[in-house]
């Protein structure tokens, strides 16, 4: 199968060999305190600052998840209250999740088609963290690196928080222009399910320090002490550590991947445009995003384009959140080659043009 799904995704066909790799080096037992694991831990580190251009002031941790980044934000660096800036169901998820643990958080939504007004952002005296996410996998939107930095320019205190789950490792994200990012693996990292990245900035650990939040096992302070010796704070998932360093060894620079992926996002919203069966369903070619391509039509429609491409070994991304039966997506990840969009494009031409 082809598979387009937008998460979990195609994993790199290179991930085939680094298992057995990992089996037959015996990385899949060594114990998490020792040698050979802080020396990979090192190794691991110093190449997402290379490839993916995350600064050497800035700190970067491993999680289960992305969503475990949304527990260890609300627990331990929002004594009062996150705002959440949304138009989709994956930030309406993140809001409701802090708001379980700090009642006092609150949500403000804006359009598919719409860029985020800062200026005219409510943003409570007593916000602790301003919470965005980058792109929305849910319906194909992205917020762009000029409006995060007026959102960092226009409120000096919250820390701001990036949910870059669908483009991290995909696009050239700039992370100065943010105190908080995280994303999993399942997506433009080409990797199995199963693990997260969480990127601090110096200011970030500082306020984690002053509100001394060590309640939890995932708690940031106690996540931070350990990675300063390239540990983690539990029994990490070592296959999927061994494979991201395998992985990012043998990939370019993230300005070379970002150039990949726009432009290939550029030709497949203008192949979707041409077509009259079908629209897209972000209309502000502004908002739209690079790594998830959202198309919508009929309910009826949309269940048959999918039916039909699975009967020619095509996985579509289902719709999700108020879009589930009336869209499809389309992921442009790296791993997914050129050859497999024009599979796709053929299929769609043949069919609906």
């Amino acid at each position: 199968m082809l598979n387009f799904y937008p998460g979990p995704s195609k994993v790199y066909p290179e991930v085939r060999e680094y298992m057995t790799m990992a089996y037959d080096e015996g990385m899949l037992s060594i114990p998490h305190r020792g040698d050979r694991f802080v020396q990979m831990m090192r190794d691991l580190v110093g190449l997402l600052r290379t490839k993916l251009n995350i600064p050497q002031d800035y700190f970067i941790y491993f999680t289960s998840s992305a969503t475990e980044c949304w527990e260890i934000i609300a627990q331990s660096l929002t004594p009062t209250k996150s705002l959440h800036l949304y138009n989709g169901a994956f930030g309406e998820k993140w809001c409701q999740y802090a708001k379980r643990l700090r009642p006092d958080c609150y949500g403000q939504q804006f359009g598919v088609d719409d860029v985020l007004d800062v200026p005219n952002i409510p943003v409570e005296d007593d916000t602790d963290v301003i919470c965005v996410t980058q792109t929305e996998t849910s319906n194909g939107t992205q917020v762009n690196m000029n409006t995060l930095l007026k959102l960092q320019n226009q409120f000096k205190d919250p820390l701001l928080a990036v949910d870059a789950t669908s483009s991290m490792a995909g696009i050239n994200l700039k992370f100065i222009r943010a105190d908080i990012w995280f994303a999993s693996v399942q997506k433009c990292f080409g990797l199995p399910a199963g693990m997260g990245v969480l990127v601090c900035s110096p200011r970030t650990i500082h306020r984690a320090k002053v509100l001394n939040e060590r309640n939890h096992y995932n708690s940031l302070l106690f996540l931070h002490e350990k990675m300063l010796n390239y540990q983690t704070g539990h029994t990490p998932n070592v296959l999927n550590l061994y494979l991201m360093r395998r992985t990012l060894e043998n990939k370019p620079f993230i300005k070379n991947v970002d150039q990949l992926l726009v432009q290939r996002a550029q030709e497949l919203y203008a192949f979707f445009e041409e077509l009259t069966e079908m629209q897209l369903l972000v209309e502000n070619p502004e908002v739209r995003a690079h790594t998830v391509i959202a198309v919508r039509g009929t309910d009826k429609w949309i269940q048959e384009i999918k039916r039909n491409a699975a009967a020619q070994n095509i996985t579509l991304g289902n719709g999700y959140g108020q879009w589930a039966k009336s869209t499809f997506r389309v992921a442009n990840f790296p791993a997914i080659v050129d050859a497999e969009y024009d599979v796709l494009r053929n299929f769609i031409s043949t069919h609906y043009h």
